[in-house]
């Protein structure tokens, strides 16, 4: 091992109030835990210790580690092992890591970097936060059955039920989940710590020294400032790697002061949200109906968190380039409604949705749809996660093998469906292979969530989750984005980016066969001119029939609104 240079020298007392704000990467949180029982550790440090050692045992000499090395020290399966590679690789703080780039056939060789891999492990103990109880459950159970495949689990409300409680504060907000982040990496940021540090060489048991570079993997948990990019590195940000002179080189400094240094601004950040949270909760919390319809379909942001789209209800919304680009989304709590997110985005979330249709453009991370029922979503994405679904329909484009995970119930998978102008460039932007698409090769696994903070028994958390089917080829139809969007110039896509099946392709083509020998048919069927314009009446009658019984009137007349 390479001699490291310590610095023993006290650095000044830092100050937290001299940096930005301290912030969790919401993230790994969001999309980087898996329900993988050899995962979650029940005392993560004391079973990490060792597995870190024999990953550093098997690690090339950029101490990367590839899926057989996982496979070995954890335990699990080749497939799983892999998955924790890909499901890292999309969760991963930096553009610049060559998992991150890696294609499909180099990501077992080029591995992780095991201080990462060990701090994504870690995390896996991670609980999430829990709605909290309504104050007024009659009053929830009077707008929305009680009969529903999340009984027991309060979390796909629906529009209705918001409006109709008058208050969203038993909903977990942005902060609360920030508050909870923080609060858990405040109380394992030493057991972090201890993972990244070296020993010092004769300074026993109780010393130890992080580099500047093993400093650097705690933005895999954490950034400072409103955004990410904002401080040019993690270290910059620090009073004791913050470095004048670029042609010296950063000293290792004891692990002690990190772990001060760093508990002192989770302490400070913990406050701060802890008072805006509780500016808002002396606010005014009664509001009548309309105002609460009012603030429901309002597209909400700020600076660290997705663009959230919540409560569209009964409705057509769409979104493009010029609103989205390069950022992430959450359509949360949406019902009865279709939206078009057509842009190139980072990660995108659909949560506690129900009887909608929501086409995402180009998703370069992960797209995790959790607590729907009913939906139909049209993705073209690296991956996918369906967590918890009901009787919903995924058209998918996806480089890696979606993940099923929880409690599903009738879920079916087909072949991506559908094009926009500028798709293939969006594609492009964000890095998706057209010619990759595992749609039809879905991994479940547990079907009961280690991660949130319910009970559950031990037999419970042996069964596998529900997978999909795949859809009937005869039933399979494309789905036609509207053209009359005319915000922005077209781009080059003129057709479906993924090849369909065989299967899929042989129905389309017997259709389009079909639609053509029936207009030729109707061409050369002589007909007096009455009789042309009543056919050409029935035809229109019968297809405003099919807009009203349909419900898609209403998206005709949304966008063509817009």
């Amino acid at each position: 091992m390479t001699e490291q240079a310590t610095d023993q020298s006290s650095p000044p007392d830092p100050d937290p109030n001299s940096n930005p704000l301290i912030h969790p990467r919401r993230v790994p949180f969001e999309h980087g835990l898996l329900p993988i029982p050899n995962l979650v550790f029940t005392d993560p440090i004391q079973t990490l210790a060792p597995i870190k050692q024999k990953l550093t045992s098997s690690a090339t000499k950029n101490n990367r580690v590839g899926s057989s090395a996982i496979s070995e020290a954890l335990l699990i399966s080749s497939d799983h092992a892999r998955l924790v590679l890909e499901t890292l690789a999309s969760v991963l703080h930096s553009e610049a890591d060559p998992l991150v780039t890696a294609k499909p056939e180099e990501v077992d060789s080029i591995g992780a970097d095991v201080r990462d891999l060990v701090l994504f492990l870690y995390i896996q103990s991670y609980k999430k936060l829990m709605p909290r109880t309504h104050k007024d459950s009659a009053a929830v159970a009077d707008v929305w059955p009680s009969a529903s495949a999340f009984d027991g689990y309060l979390s796909a409300l629906s529009p209705i039920q918001l409006v109709r409680s008058n208050s969203r504060r038993f909903m977990p907000s942005p902060a609360d989940e920030e508050a909870h982040q923080l609060s858990y990496l405040h109380k394992h940021i030493a057991n972090i710590i201890s993972l990244l540090a070296d020993p010092l060489e004769g300074g026993g048991d109780e010393s130890s020294v992080l580099s500047v570079e093993s400093f650097e993997h705690i933005g895999f948990l954490l950034h400072f400032g409103d955004k990410g990019s904002d401080v040019p590195s993690l270290s910059q940000a620090t009073p004791f790697f913050k470095i004048s002179d670029p042609d010296m080189p950063a000293v290792s400094v004891p692990a002690s002061q990190v772990l001060d240094w760093l508990l002192k601004n989770i302490a400070s950040s913990l406050e701060s949200i802890s008072d805006g949270i509780s500016g808002k909760e002396i606010g005014p919390s009664n509001a009548s109906d309309q105002d609460a319809c009012d603030a429901l379909n309002k597209v909400s942001s700020d600076d660290r968190g997705p663009c959230v789209i919540e409560g569209v209800s009964k409705t057509s919304l769409f979104k493009q380039a010029s609103d989205l680009k390069g950022r992430s989304v959450k359509v949360a709590n949406c019902h009865d409604s279709v939206i078009y997110l057509l842009a190139p985005l980072r990660y995108a979330t659909v949560y506690g949705c129900s009887d909608s249709t929501i086409v995402l453009g180009a998703v370069g991370k992960a797209v995790r749809v959790e607590h729907c029922e009913r939906v139909h979503v049209i993705a073209a994405a690296k991956r996918i996660c369906i967590a918890n679904c009901r009787e919903c329909v995924f058209f998918l484009g996806v480089n890696q093998r979606p993940l099923i995970v929880g409690d599903n119930h009738k879920l079916q998978v087909a072949p991506y469906n559908t094009f926009y102008s500028h798709l293939e460039d969006h594609m492009t932007e964000v890095g998706i292979v057209p010619t990759i698409n595992r749609w039809n090769e879905s991994l479940a696994l547990g079907a009961v969530d280690p991660h949130d903070s319910l009970s559950h028994s031990t037999s419970a958390s042996d069964k596998k989750s529900e997978s999909a089917s795949c859809v009937d080829p005869n039933q399979f139809t494309n789905f036609l984005i509207p053209s009359w969007f005319a915000g922005e110039a077209l781009g080059s896509t003129k057709d479906n980016p993924f090849p369909l099946p065989d299967a899929y392709m042989a129905v389309q083509q017997t259709s389009l066969k079909n639609l053509e020998e029936t207009r030729q048919s109707l061409r050369e069927t002589p007909l007096e001119d009455n009789r042309k314009r009543e056919l050409t009446t029935a035809f229109h009658m019968h297809f405003k029939d099919w807009l009203y019984a349909t419900g898609n009137i209403r998206q005709l007349y949304c966008l063509q609104g817009d």
